[in-house]
């Protein structure tokens, strides 16, 4: 009688586990965004997150976890139930360079469950206000002259935007003062607050406050000019051509989330990334939507795959210490 009982549990387990995905969601979702709020992960999972709860018939509600480079809310995130239920937000440093930064982090990238890239963001380096370098060049030479005093704010230890200070500080042989906060939206508000000199600010972060005059872009991380701040000088132009940078920001379920749940996920990010509208307004902050062949788990897979394998390289190369 137990066996038959155990099998009989063991079959309606098995039954119940299809039935409970074809009814996802079946309330709210919780995306996780491993920074503060204000800066480019948070802007970007906000908008998905509007479309998504349209598409998904469930509230799909923003819940900022800040620390350590991304990687308390990249914890969390991971050691959720694998329900779908929890989903979150991650970037370039807290999903691909972290296990080469951190020499203990509770989760590793590459295991996770991964539902899709939402958009490549542009890297610019801007200065406060009121800061006497006019171009890249003069802040290079102030730097050089003044080693270790000139400061410059980013995200925390580990994230895209301290790893985007640390090469350009290796490529341009400066000494900066750099300091981490819990997010690029408190680094961003001291820079226009001119109470740090200088700071790495991905694109939809750093475009609507250059466009708005209340900091100043010496640089775009990249060859040419960003249509959407197009008075900033390229990394060419400004003297430090090697300074090609682009950051990414995606979404991630548990490992274990039920194939069903990921694919009625990843339709639903792919619907958002695909709007017309939302591409325009990814692209109205700088950002890059996903193009189709990006998209979708595996595409996802494969970046993360590569990018832990490179950054791994950079950061021994940019002698960035692990924490």
């Amino acid at each position: 009688m137990t066996r038959l009982l155990a099998a009989a549990a063991a079959l309606l387990l098995a039954w119940a586990a299809p039935t409970r995905a074809q009814e996802f969601p079946a309330r709210q979702i919780t995306m996780i965004v491993v920074f503060a709020p204000g800066g480019a992960t948070d802007v970007l999972a906000r908008i998905v997150a509007e479309h998504m709860t349209r598409t998904l018939g469930r509230s799909v509600v923003v819940e900022n976890v800040s620390g350590a480079g991304g990687t308390i809310g990249g914890a969390r995130g991971a050691q959720a139930a694998p329900d779908g239920y929890t989903l979150t937000v991650g970037s370039l440093g807290s999903h691909s360079a972290a296990p080469s930064i951190y020499r203990s982090i509770a989760y590793d990238p590459r295991e996770l469950q991964p539902i899709g890239l939402i958009a490549g963001t542009p890297l610019f380096f801007v200065v406060r206000n009121g800061h006497p370098a006019q171009t890249m060049e003069q802040f290079i030479a102030m730097a050089r002259a003044n080693p270790g005093t000139v400061t410059n704010a980013h995200a925390g230890i580990g994230s895209t935007n301290h790893l985007a200070c640390a090469l350009f500080q290796h490529l341009a042989r400066v000494d900066l003062n750099n300091i981490p906060y819990r997010g690029e939206g408190p680094a961003l508000n001291d820079v226009v607050a001119q109470t740090v000199d200088s700071a790495c600010l991905l694109a939809p972060a750093a475009v609507p406050q250059i466009t708005s005059g209340t900091m100043r872009g010496l640089l775009t991380a990249a060859a040419t000019r960003n249509a959407n701040a197009p008075n900033v000088p390229s990394a060419v132009e400004a003297g430090v051509p090697d300074y090609i940078f682009q950051g990414w920001n995606a979404v991630f379920a548990p490992r274990g989330t039920p194939a069903p749940v990921v694919a009625r996920l990843d339709a639903a990010l792919r619907a958002a990334v695909n709007d017309p509208a939302i591409r325009a307004r990814i692209e109205q902050l700088g950002s890059i939507p996903a193009a189709p062949e990006a998209q979708g788990p595996e595409a996802l897979a494969r970046l993360v795959r590569s990018e832990v394998d490179r950054w791994a390289t950079v950061v021994r190369a940019a002698g960035i210490p692990q924490q």
